[in-house]
């Protein structure tokens, strides 16, 4: 599952960096600690669907397209 969480991290930051925008921005705009962003795009901590949704509407995306690819192992 961290894996996941690490994927996560990786698309948010990818589009964050397409859009030309900073940490900080970010950060600021959604009213997020900094550090926090961080830690999220470092994939080190699980996000609520919330903060998901709040995040993909600061970075202009559809919080679906964030979500990485999910195989379940049997």
């Amino acid at each position: 599952m961290a894996d996941l969480a690490k994927q996560l991290g990786e698309n948010i930051r990818k589009r964050r960096v397409e859009i030309g925008l900073s940490q900080d921005n970010l950060a600021l705009n959604a009213n997020i600690d900094r550090s926090y962003i961080g830690r999220i795009e470092r994939g080190e901590v699980n996000i609520t669907v919330e903060m998901l949704c709040k995040i993909a509407a600061y970075i202009k995306i559809d919080p679906r397209e964030l979500l990485p690819e999910y195989l379940p192992e049997n």
